[in-house]
């Protein structure tokens, strides 16, 4: 992410302070420090794998779908 490695250049290269950093990209000093400590290149973030609301509807849905896919527009 090009957001971690602007915030990396301007710690490592340019020697600008934490403060300095978290008031150029609007972020808690926290996060910066966090940044720099984990020397990670590119940011992750973890999204659960969860299902649907819709999942034990699916068959019925599709099936309506298709019928609706064979009538005339003005029947639809």
């Amino acid at each position: 992410m090009a957001f971690l490695s602007i915030i990396r250049r301007w710690a490592l290269r340019e020697h600008l302070s934490i403060r300095e950093i978290a008031r150029r990209t609007k972020l808690s000093r926290n996060t910066i420090r966090k940044y720099l400590r984990s020397g990670a290149v590119e940011l992750e973030f973890k999204v659960a794998e969860r299902p649907s609301k819709l999942d034990p509807f699916a068959a019925k849905l599709s099936g309506w779908l298709k019928t609706e896919a064979g009538k005339s527009r003005k029947q639809r």
